[in-house]
């Protein structure tokens, strides 16, 4: 998933630099909440590896 958003930020910077305002607003905003369920996936990924003890190795 973080791939994806990287990809749209990519994109979005591309679009951008040739012009393209709608196409860089919409694959910015797309990575924008690409980034935020990866994050808040990682979130809960940690607290349910601390809830269960698991070990970090």
């Amino acid at each position: 998933m973080l791939g994806w958003a990287l990809i749209f930020v990519v994109l979005a910077l591309i679009a951008g630099v040739l012009g393209f305002a709608v196409l860089a607003g919409v694959a910015a905003s797309i990575a924008k909440v690409l980034f935020l369920v990866f994050m808040a996936l990682l979130v809960i990924h940690f607290v349910m590896r601390a809830i269960r003890g698991d070990s970090v190795t």
